[in-house]
């Protein structure tokens, strides 16, 4: 087996991991390396991303150096400078990252037997909310709304992009907002009575299932949107097609390995991998158009 390393980054990703910036080459020879985006404590990802990096670099017979990343912008411009060969990204992520950088999607996860995942409305069971059409109708400024943040697929983007679709003038204006930097922080504003309806992924509510045993009781969910398809394997733009393929059904072949499977599910809690085009995630890419200045700002 090649030597694996395993290292947090930050927006400069290590000399001699991957391609090496300006002087990219193919990936024919050489460590390859990956990026993650923190989903949990920095070192303890670093830990728990060891064994998928230690079972890749047996198959492809290469050195695998795995960078847990800052954010996502760091993995974004490590595979811009082609210092990442094969990066985890959210679907905003990816999205993101082929416009700047021209990655290439390969990969798409599974979890619970769906390659998607939806965004809904929650409101207290005992609110005067009893419908999406309350929230359409209500006056301006009626209403608080409390969401992850403005970049969010599942808590800001595709609930926004629903409710103007509904016939909603304006998202901004209409609402109060309370930005509360996650989907477990926008459900407890909500129940705190912080918020009159929180948005977030499918079914955020089991994340708070231990410290709030009636939360299935206490929060209904009234509406859903679209669905958003899941995260990404996506690899840098100068990536050989035959390496790129030798990834590909490397990281397939982990379907059949419960191994393999414990890990993904520890790292993303994905319980399966399937293959992925960039057309998959048009509905992300449309959705992105739509508030790329906002998110921008």
């Amino acid at each position: 087996m090649k030597k694996t390393t395993i290292a947090l980054s930050g927006a400069l990703v290590l000399a001699g991991c991957g391609a090496g910036g300006d002087g990219a080459d193919d990936g024919s020879e050489g460590p390859l390396s990956m990026g993650f985006i923190p989903s949990q404590d920095a070192d303890e990802l670093a830990t728990t991303v060891e064994p998928l990096a230690d079972r890749l670099s047996e198959e492809l017979d290469r050195e695998i150096d795995a960078q847990v990343m800052t954010d996502y912008s760091a993995l974004v411009e490590g595979m811009r400078t082609q210092s990442i060969d094969i990066g985890f990204l959210d679907p905003l992520g990816f999205v993101q990252a082929e416009e700047r950088a021209d990655v290439e999607v390969i990969l798409k996860s599974i979890r619970f037997g769906e390659d998607h995942y939806l965004a809904q409305f929650n409101v207290m069971a005992d609110s005067d909310i009893d419908s999406f059409d309350d929230i359409l109708e209500a006056d301006e400024g009626e209403l608080v709304w409390a969401y992850a943040d403005v970049s969010s697929p599942a808590g800001y983007l595709f609930p926004a992009s629903h409710m103007l679709d509904e016939g909603l003038e304006d998202v901004d204006d209409q609402f109060e907002h309370v930005i509360a930097g996650g989907n477990d922080n926008a459900l407890q504003s909500l129940m705190d009575g912080q918020a009159d309806f929180a948005t977030t992924f499918d079914d955020a509510r089991d994340n708070l299932e231990d410290e709030h045993p009636d939360i299935h009781d206490e929060v209904e969910v009234i509406e859903y949107t679209d669905p958003i398809p899941n995260d990404t394997i996506s690899v840098r733009s100068e990536l050989n097609d035959e390496l790129v393929d030798e990834i590909r059904e490397t990281f397939m072949s982990f379907n059949d390995d419960e191994e393999m499977l414990e890990v993904l599910d520890e790292i993303y809690n994905w319980t399966g991998i399937a293959e992925a085009s960039s057309e998959d995630y048009d509905i992300v890419r449309d959705t992105y158009e739509r508030f790329q200045e906002e998110i921008e700002e």
